[in-house]
């Protein structure tokens, strides 16, 4: 049970974290009372509203990388993840523009230019790859169209591209000779991390048992790759300090990122990854997340030394952040964040 100072702290914050807080740690439905007036106050602040009108504009500008985590694909997922629906004021217009472009395979492309030195034609194009195309999926059955008809094929193309250690680089062949640097037999993590994301989540919305054997693929994929982050490093994808400091939002591939996939599957599919809650590898990953607490003290803007030794360190502070987010509370490294600690307590929810 997540301890009563916790909860109290949260839900004295932004509506976005009061309403997450209420449906994913206080098992509250969304159409309780005071889960629906957080939700009212959510959509109507300032920050979300600039945030829908951001998305209005969507494809926005061209993605020359993956890991610019002010791009609109990055904005999709987190308006995704507060928990956005498609009938806000503004969110089916965004619909609607991501719809509009769809490739031969049914796959949803955002706006891309690959430079030609990296195997691309150096045009600006819309086109897919492996490390976006499951993120829009991901997002558009958030918003409540899991089981739009335009969903379903991209999720089953996007599935068979799998292998027997998971999902490859792969990307659009209009895109030219383009793949990520590493060796082709290889999975790539961060494919592997958002397809797990995107897959799950359309299996359990369209109660598909035929995807269980390729999300158990990737999910051995993931596991297996902390197990031997210290020999592999495939697509240059290391799981070293970096990727071991908590940061927010949701935009690559680090600690918080993965486990919070590896664990959100545990709750869609009780059955066939009941296992997973005890898998030494994921728990060894969570007490690392635990081990970063701090004692968040009343009045001051400084923390403990955040060993996470001690019963009063309840609290998540960032530890790297992302300079497009720095005007929310996760884009700050000095005080304890409530979106961060909430991420974290949802995640140890799951599996205790």
């Amino acid at each position: 049970m997540v301890n009563a100072e916790v909860i109290e702290w949260l839900i004295k914050g932004p509506p976005w974290v009061r309403y997450r807080t209420r449906i994913d740690l206080l098992d509250e439905s969304p159409d309780s009372s005071m889960a629906g007036k957080d939700y009212e106050a959510m959509i109507n602040h300032p920050a979300i509203k600039e945030l829908i009108d951001e998305l209005s504009q969507w494809p926005g500008r061209v993605l020359k990388n993956h890991r610019s985590a002010g791009h609109l694909i990055h904005k999709l997922t987190f308006a995704a993840d507060i928990g956005l629906q498609a009938d806000n004021p503004g969110m089916r217009k965004v619909a609607d523009r991501i719809f509009r472009h769809r490739s031969h395979e049914g796959l949803f492309q955002i706006l891309v230019n690959i430079n030609p030195k990296y195997g691309g034609t150096g045009n600006d194009q819309f086109s897919w790859m492996l490390c976006d195309a499951p993120l829009v999926i991901y997002a558009l059955a958030m918003f409540g169209f899991g089981k739009d008809k335009r969903i379903f094929p991209a999720v089953e193309y996007l599935t068979g591209l799998i292998r027997e250690n998971g999902w490859p680089c792969a990307a659009d062949p209009e895109l030219g000779k383009f793949r990520g640097p590493g060796r082709k037999a290889d999975p790539c993590p961060f494919a592997n991390l958002v397809m797990l994301k995107a897959l799950s989540l359309a299996a359990a919305v369209n109660d598909k048992d035929e995807f269980m054997q390729p999300v158990k693929t990737g999910v051995e994929t993931l596991l297996n790759l902390w197990e031997k982050r210290k020999e592999r490093r495939p697509y240059l994808f290391a799981m070293g300090t970096d990727f071991a400091k908590l940061k927010a939002p949701f935009v690559w591939y680090d600690i918080l990122h993965v486990v919070e996939v590896l664990t959100g599957i545990v709750p869609k599919f009780p059955v066939h990854f009941l296992w997973l809650k005890k898998d030494f590898r994921l728990q060894e990953m969570i007490e690392k997340i635990k081990s970063k607490a701090c004692v968040r003290e009343p009045g001051s803007s400084r923390n403990s030394d955040g060993t996470g030794k001690g019963a009063g360190n309840l609290y998540f502070t960032p530890e790297s952040v992302w300079r497009d987010w720095k005007e929310w509370d996760f884009g700050q490294k000095k005080i304890p964040s409530r979106w961060l600690t909430l991420l974290v307590y949802r995640m140890l929810k799951r599996v205790e």
